[in-house]
């Protein structure tokens, strides 16, 4: 399903954001990806999303290789996926309910289907009274609950997460990895970057291990 072959990245020499990681993850997969803060995790993401190119090596995801996709094509990649970054990316001049509702329409999908499905998704999240205010109207903890409801509102087949439990009470993290892992069940492959040792014991499936931009270790339970 997304695979990198001996993957290199970087920003700014002589540092090596990434340094030849290879690594192949299954459809339907639910995988951790941790190490300290500089490890390369937000960058891998990057790659996979293709927000950013490797200097070096190839990155395929469902049998094609992302590299050769024009610009002018990449929305048909990242349509099928769901990302949640760091800095959230809200539109703070538009309510919660447009920010969630934006993947929906951008895809064409009708009206009241875009009402039902927003308010699911921001009742997962434990948003769903507050979708008319503005992002700047939330905590930085709310804001990030509606990265997550974006992100998971159109089913993704591809989920991508960094971070997105950080700023969460340990009740509420358990609730939204529990949201993800039932995406994963619904057959979306999953990718979550955390530091949260918690989390990954009770969720664990695949975890890989990155330090200094190497791939050092990969477990399965």
């Amino acid at each position: 399903m997304i695979e990198l072959y001996h993957v290199w990245k970087q920003y700014q020499a002589p540092k090596w954001a990434l340094s030849d990681i290879t690594l192949h993850v299954k459809k339907g997969d639910f995988t951790f990806v941790t190490g300290p803060s500089g490890s390369g995790k937000t960058t891998l993401l990057k790659l996979i999303f293709r927000e950013i190119l490797p200097t070096q090596g190839q990155i395929v995801i469902d049998n094609r290789n992302i590299l050769r996709i024009p610009d002018h094509r990449i929305y048909r990649l990242r349509r099928r996926m769901g990302i949640v970054f760091q800095d959230f990316r809200l539109l703070f001049q538009k309510k919660v309910f447009e920010n969630v509702a934006v993947v929906l329409q951008v895809l064409g999908i009708p009206r009241k289907e875009v009402r039902r499905r927003v308010f699911n998704a921001l009742r997962m999240v434990n948003l769903h009274h507050k979708m008319w205010e503005y992002p700047s109207q939330l905590s930085y903890g709310e804001q990030q609950r509606v990265a997550i409801a974006r992100a998971v509102v159109s089913n993704p087949k591809i989920l991508l997460a960094d971070e997105p439990t950080g700023n969460l009470d340990p009740e509420l993290a358990t609730e939204i990895m529990s949201v993800f892992k039932e995406i994963n069940r619904q057959g979306a492959t999953v990718i979550v970057c955390t530091h949260d040792r918690e989390l990954i014991r009770h969720f664990g499936d695949i975890i890989l291990f990155l330090f200094k931009g190497k791939l050092i270790k990969k477990e399965k339970f």
